[in-house]
């Protein structure tokens, strides 16, 4: 384990985590508890020759686990590298990293203190009940490539980029916060066909005062939303359009695209996260990985827009 110095240190420079010492401690109070009582319940469940409490103690306390997962989340650092900044084996960090992940990725994103959307439905909710718009948008995370003959390698291939990668929908608010994300899909997956596939048109359609901002990519869910699934326009002259008509999509469009940009600076503030900028190990925890990112990235942003310091 580190020592108090060590500790100190990575807690009190956010460059490190991502995150301010006050969240630090927030999270920390959150899910110990949540993380020892799992521990318990594990010695429990198996038989035993020793009472609970015996035998050797944890060399990586909790916290250690979680700045370990934190410094990994946000910078991408290799197991290797944390072990021996930590003083313990790679599969100790493996373990915790582990089992800490699942658990930041449960908490879902901040919209205020003690506040959390973990679902689209509630997100819809959220937004219907607030009167705001949400924007919507497909973003790609590169992986690794999947081992050459085993089945649906060509799922993970982005008809975009023709890059590896899995995919994940974003919804923001207006000022670009991050509400939700959803589970990794293969990168191949089209953006209108996983939003389908979330229920998205029916959960707008059933909402009456929720409105979606989107790009071309989910052209066709305005119908089946009811109309609450907004994107550009459609060009309404194939050939030969008047000049008049070109200047009026043109602005058009660029107003949708200045209401929407927002989406892109939440999935920019996501992508500074390095383990969603480039993933380089398995690919199964990359749903944990994105709910994480998303759920601390959130709470740093609740966090500082209450205090109404810069996030």
């Amino acid at each position: 384990m580190v020592g108090t110095g060590v500790r100190d240190a990575i807690v009190g420079d956010r460059r490190i985590t991502g995150l301010t010492p006050e969240v630090i401690a927030a999270i920390e109070a959150e899910i110990g508890p949540i993380w020892e009582q799992q521990r318990i319940d594990r010695l429990v469940s198996r038989p035993r020759s020793r009472a609970i409490g015996a035998g050797a103690k944890h060399r990586l306390v909790f916290i250690d686990r979680l700045l370990a997962t934190l410094v990994n989340l946000r910078h991408g650092v290799t197991h290797d590298v944390l072990a021996c900044w930590f003083g313990v084996d790679r599969s100790t960090i493996t373990r915790a990293v582990g089992e800490i992940r699942p658990l930041l990725a449960a908490r879902g994103c901040s919209i205020a203190p003690g506040v959390r959307l973990r679902t689209l439905a509630e997100v819809v909710d959220h937004l219907g009940a607030t009167g705001q718009a949400g924007i919507v948008d497909g973003t790609e995370i590169r992986v690794r490539r999947p081992a050459e003959g085993s089945p649906g390698r060509d799922r993970f291939v982005s008809g975009k980029t023709k890059q590896n990668a899995v995919k994940t929908m974003v919804v923001t608010d207006t000022e670009g916060r991050v509400l939700y994300c959803s589970p990794a899909v293969p990168g191949s997956r089209a953006d209108i066909t996983h939003a389908r596939q979330l229920g998205l048109p029916e959960l707008l359609a059933a909402e009456n005062d929720t409105t979606m901002l989107a790009d071309a990519g989910y052209q066709g869910l305005g119908t089946e939303s009811g109309g609450r699934v907004v994107t550009p326009p459609h060009r309404k002259f194939k050939k030969h359009p008047p000049a008049w008509y070109e200047a009026l999509l043109a602005e058009q469009r660029h107003a949708h695209s200045s209401r929407r940009i927002r989406v892109e600076h939440g999935i920019a503030h996501l992508k500074n996260w390095r383990s969603l900028a480039r993933h380089h190990g398995r690919r199964e925890p990359m749903t944990d990985i994105i709910g994480a990112v998303a759920g601390l990235l959130s709470h740093q942003q609740t966090a500082a827009r209450a205090t109404g310091s810069s996030s």
